[in-house]
């Protein structure tokens, strides 16, 4: 059975329907709470030589300044990591899932102008993202000895060779 390596920071982030999902499809999650570079390399350092190892980075600031580390690493130890942002697989990573920034961006113009126009902010509607976007880095997936499906790259917002 493949390993999932799911991380986070003391307060964990709420992932109950993503954890359900990956559960469900026959994967076996491995919590690895780290808060910054040295645990990092210890959690990831604790799979190396293991087959069938794969890495999911969550959506949280403490992976920002560690990005570097984690490519690296999960290079090293050829295990697939899924990151949560289009430049975390430009960077270098097997592939990412997750919100298109510039669209929160872009969305994020009508509070400005609501709030600059009077509106106060707790009156404002809470939006959830839209958009979601699918990377996939076939540079990396060949490092790996990976096959990508023609399905999962027809679906692709971007494939990065």
């Amino acid at each position: 059975m493949a390993k999932y390596l799911m991380w986070w920071t003391e307060t964990p982030l709420p992932y109950d329907e993503y954890r359900e999902a990956i559960i469900a499809s026959g994967v076996k999650i491995v919590d690895c709470p780290v808060h910054d570079g040295p645990e990092i390399r210890v959690a990831i350092g604790a799979f190396d030589g293991q087959l069938g190892v794969g890495f999911v980075v969550l959506p949280d600031p403490i992976f920002g300044p560690s990005l570097s580390l984690i490519l690296e690493l999960a290079a090293k130890q050829r295990h697939p990591t899924i990151y949560p942002f289009r430049t975390d697989a430009q960077a270098g990573g097997l592939l990412s899932y997750g919100i298109n920034i510039l669209d929160q961006v872009r969305r994020s113009a009508f509070y400005i102008d609501r709030i600059l126009k009077g509106a106060r902010p707790g009156d404002l509607p809470v939006q959830a993202p839209t958009r979601f976007e699918l990377v996939i880095n076939l540079k990396t997936a060949k490092a790996l000895g990976l096959d990508v499906s023609q399905a999962l790259l027809a679906r692709a917002d971007e494939v990065i060779e």
